[in-house]
């Protein structure tokens, strides 16, 4: 997909981070867009900034975890616009501690977004996409967590894995059936975001990092990091961009993550456990 001009585009988790950068990137390319939040305020500022500029723009609130409200999501964006080109599963969240005592609400809200909102995403607009017949790609974000383990963070990274998994099959299989539309996974480093405080949008109960002191000190790691290394949200839409224009399957944001790749790759080969990523 080499044209973006007077196409559409859907961003999930487009109020604030990367998914703002790519709805900002989006606008820039020409594209008319759909712009999805959970966060009410959040997604209303971004959509007052875009429309701003003279875009066309619709914002719906979304909670990617829940199937219909996904599925009215992709109604909605035909209903406004009769097709969708390029289809950004963004929305994710973070959640840390050790494995065996982050409770299964927590491990239930992190796969809900960063797992099931992609599946939600990919089944409701992909059929919309092939049935349209148009040239299209998708993008999903998983992280460098989905490729490389990070310490006590288990539910975001086991989330961002299987997103990377269900990416590889999602192409392979609209590969296998000759589709036109592409599909690429972003696997992010560091970035200037706010998941660290993604706790905010939770909606079913008290984070449990309030309690827990592991959850508490790598939610506190990441937001200094993210904050004092993170790349710019902006910058990133653009490598997204650049990527999907060059149909490439991989987008990474770092060169500093080949060689952890390498060493990955290189324990996998010897039967050896990964060298896991540690919070200082």
């Amino acid at each position: 997909m080499e044209h973006f001009e007077g196409r559409v585009a859907v961003v999930t988790g487009a109020g604030s981070g990367i998914g703002r950068g790519l709805a900002r990137r989006a606008v820039g390319e020409g594209m008319r867009l759909v712009m999805a939040d959970v966060e009410a305020t959040a997604l209303e500022d971004a959509a007052a900034e875009l429309a701003g500029a003279g875009s066309e723009v619709l914002a719906v609130r979304c909670d990617v975890s829940k199937p219909d409200q996904v599925e009215s999501l992709a109604a909605e964006a035909y209903d406004r616009f009769g097709a969708v080109h390029l289809l950004c599963n963004n929305a994710g969240v973070f959640q840390g501690g050790i494995a065996w005592e982050r409770t299964l609400a927590d491990w239930e809200w992190v796969m809900g977004v960063n797992f099931w909102g992609m599946l939600h995403g990919i089944r409701s607009f992909v059929p919309r996409m092939l049935a349209g017949g148009e040239e299209g790609h998708v993008v999903n974000t998983s992280s460098l967590a989905g490729l490389i383990s990070i310490g006590y963070s288990g539910p975001y990274v086991a989330s961002k894995f299987a997103a990377l998994a269900l990416t590889e099959c999602l192409a392979h299989d609209l590969a296998n059936q000759s589709a036109p539309i592409g599909v690429s996974v972003l696997t992010p480093g560091l970035v200037d975001t706010q998941i660290a405080n993604a706790t905010r949008n939770r909606p079913d109960e008290p984070p449990s990092e309030a309690q827990a002191p592991d959850a508490h000190f790598v939610a506190g790691a990441l937001r200094d990091l993210t904050a004092n290394q993170g790349m710019p949200p902006d910058e990133v839409a653009g490598i997204v961009f650049d990527a999907v224009r060059a149909n490439r399957f991989f987008i990474s944001t770092h060169d500093t993550s080949k060689e952890l790749l390498r060493e990955r790759f290189d324990a996998v080969l010897e039967g050896e456990l990964p060298v896991t990523t540690q919070f200082d």
